[in-house]
């Protein structure tokens, strides 16, 4: 099975520096990539001096994460690949689980490893943790990982499990997979997009596994930070997008008029944290959301969602209403 890292990289030269010296000395079984979103730094030079074992690929324009990766990946040849941010470090054998998977289970189509957090190794990093879910709001969240609430590695995901979705930080997919879900959504241009993709890889029958056999460290925000109200918008945007596209009309208009409320709540709690600018956000996010609605309406998928992927009711009740703060104290549905 052929396995090819692919580093999404745009002005991340430092970051490269650091960190992509272990994803070659660490991955004999692969060939490695690194897709430019049009750096205007010394990113490309860099890596072809230092790591010609490296091969480059140079897109035209920042696409940001969505049109980056469907322009770079249209070049690459091989049956799994790994998109993997430029701000992780890898481990030894992390490879070996992953292919394992693959190879002993045909209907899995997605993999993520554990994700750890690289200024505090023994404890879970926000993008992905120990595996994504959602909500019967459709709001996503993490094993390891509830809001800000990041658990400490004691070995409690360390089995292989089926999970709703595989952080975009570091996902391993199968290329014919990919591509006959046509890549990822390039309306979304980062955030979320991975919890689309996944849902619909879903939709279709296929699976996404997590297995804590595998572990990298990531920095984390080296994009955009959790206070940036770039983010908030994304990511009220485009959660909005993908109920829109993946659940039964029904069942996705009555959520829709259900998240329109809880968002608003969301924009008051901004205000009365004097975080003007994420009020804001929620307000554009909204905006945008209702401009593309046709547009994002007209991508559903024609098939029936499978209500048992849904782990709790309300992840925003059982986190601050109730307190709870460790994934495997959530009462499942």
């Amino acid at each position: 099975m052929r396995i090819a890292v692919v580093i999404l990289n745009w002005n991340g030269e430092v970051l490269l520096e650091r960190y992509l010296k272990s994803v070659v000395d660490y991955s004999d079984n692969a060939k490695i990539y690194v897709v430019d979103n049009a750096s205007t730094d010394g990113s490309v030079a860099y890596v072809k001096k230092n790591f010609p074992q490296v091969s480059v690929i140079v897109n035209p324009e920042n696409g940001g994460f969505t049109t980056g990766y469907n322009q770079g990946l249209k070049h690459i040849d091989a049956d799994i690949y790994c998109l993997l941010n430029s701000d992780i470090e890898v481990t030894p054998n992390w490879l070996e689980p992953i292919a394992e998977l693959f190879n002993t289970n045909k209907e899995v189509a997605i993999v993520q490893p554990k994700i750890l957090d690289m200024l505090k190794k023994d404890h879970f990093e926000y993008a992905g943790a120990a595996g994504g879910f959602i909500d019967r709001l459709g709001y996503p969240f993490c094993r390891g990982r509830i809001f800000q609430a990041l658990e400490k590695d004691t070995g409690q995901y360390d089995d292989t499990v089926e999970i709703f979705w595989a952080t975009g930080a570091c996902m391993f997919i199968k290329k014919e997979v990919f591509w006959e879900l046509n890549g990822f959504d390039e309306t979304y241009f980062a955030h979320q997009e991975e919890v689309d993709l996944c849902w619909r890889a879903k939709n279709r029958g296929y699976k996404v596994f997590y297995t804590g056999k595998s572990k990298v460290y990531h920095l984390g925000g080296s994009t955009l930070s959790n206070m940036n109200p770039k983010k908030t918008f994304l990511n009220f945007r485009n959660s909005l997008f993908s109920i829109t596209k993946n659940l039964p009309r029904r069942r996705a208009l009555i959520l829709i008029f259900t998240r329109l409320i809880l968002d608003a709540v969301a924009a008051f709690r901004f205000i009365m944290q004097f975080k003007f600018r994420h009020f804001l956000a929620i307000l554009q996010a909204h905006l945008s959301f209702y401009i593309r609605f046709w547009k994002m309406y007209r991508k559903r998928e024609k098939v029936k969602f499978t209500k048992n992927y849904y782990r709790t009711k309300s992840i925003v009740w059982s986190h601050f209403v109730n307190d709870i703060k460790d994934f495997n104290n959530l009462v499942k549905d």
